[in-house]
């Protein structure tokens, strides 16, 4: 489900840059965005690059599996 909302011209246009380096859409870059600063929100005593590497790594770790030999 999507809801529209209104935002900044100039916070649109940050996004659109930024998404089209990062290989996002506008939307999900705002998403991104809103999501990282909930946690950083969340977590105060932990730096914003240490939670953003957790997601990307999170977000790794879903697209890949690993089988172990024995």
């Amino acid at each position: 489900m999507s809801i529209a909302i209104r935002i900044d011209e100039e916070l649109y246009d940050q996004a659109k840059r930024t998404a089209l380096a990062e290989s996002r859409t506008v939307p999900l870059q705002i998403a991104y965005w809103a999501k990282l600063g909930k946690l950083a929100l969340e977590n105060p005593d932990l730096p914003i690059e240490f939670i953003r590497d957790i997601l990307i790594a999170k977000n790794m770790n879903e697209h890949e599996t690993f089988s172990f030999e024995e």
